[in-house]
């Protein structure tokens, strides 16, 4: 009896001590979740990641399965809590989760060639606006409304919001240029890609911000740095000049070309940015 006893009280002390006692991972069964800002409906971003999850499961060797966001500030969100292993971030998303949660960046995306960017201020080419100080009392078009770095980068340029006689958020880069174009702004802010294009239609280039660094994959607080060194192996060697690997980039984004190695210090031109926001 004594020794059946003592048996049941070790048994008792090793399952306590025992890894499935530990405090879980976001996935379970050894599996990852990816998580992902929402810039699709859900069935467009399950069809975009489904592609990079699966050669990840491959590449890691434990399945890697998709838990989408329903907007921005719950895919933060889910990084802080842990409810997800790594997630498909913008920059200043990154920077709140790793504010919030110790969030660790994993690698940035890279776009036709280029693995930063930038946001530019735009008026029509025949204005007669020379500087961003000209913008004053004049009106300005800005995207999405939770896009903080749209707003952040043309404070950055040297003007106050306030100092605008009326500024809107009409959505779209496109709807932007449209707008401006139209004569309906007199000033807007787009992606430089989408400036570049709309250079021979009409519109030119005010002001710029530096470089940017761009989307990212970024890992939540509970990844080991052994995971985190795998995952950041993974992302690297995407190889867009392999076929398969290029399906697999280009799904994610058309534009993309594909991964590359980054650091938190990187996006201190962000933080600096966002600052005055932050207040």
């Amino acid at each position: 009896m004594k020794t059946d006893i003592m048996l049941t009280g070790i048994l008792s002390i090793i399952v306590l001590m025992s890894p499935l006692n530990t405090p879980a991972n976001a996935g379970t069964n050894n599996e990852l979740l990816f998580g992902s800002v929402a810039m699709d409906i859900p069935a467009v971003m399950h069809k975009r990641l489904k592609p990079l999850t699966r050669y990840l499961s491959n590449k890691l060797g434990r399945p890697v399965s998709l838990k989408l966001s329903p907007n921005m500030g719950a895919a933060i969100k889910e990084v802080v809590d842990k409810s997800v292993d790594l997630a498909y971030l913008t920059p200043v998303a990154y920077l709140k989760a790793h504010a919030e949660g110790n969030a660790k960046i994993i690698a940035k995306t890279v776009t036709k060639g280029k693995a930063s960017f930038q946001l530019m201020i735009v008026v029509k080419k025949d204005s007669p606006y020379k500087t961003v100080a000209d913008l004053k009392g004049k009106t300005f078009a800005f995207g999405d409304k939770r896009a903080l770095l749209q707003r952040a980068a043309v404070v950055g340029s040297g003007i106050n919001l306030e100092d605008f006689s009326d500024y809107k958020f009409i959505g779209h880069y496109d709807n932007i240029a449209r707008a401006v174009l139209n004569g309906d702004f007199d000033a807007g802010i787009l992606k430089d890609t989408m400036a570049f294009q709309w250079q021979d239609k009409g519109l030119r280039i005010l002001a710029e911000t530096p470089p940017l660094p761009p989307y990212n994959i970024t890992a939540s607080g509970n990844v080991s740095n052994d995971m985190l060194a795998k995952l950041k192996d993974a992302f690297l060697n995407l190889d867009g000049n392999n076929p398969e690997h290029l399906k697999i980039i280009k799904a994610v984004d058309k534009k993309y070309d594909g991964f590359a190695a980054t650091d938190d210090a990187e996006y201190n031109v962000i933080r600096k940015l966002i600052k005055p926001f932050n207040k």
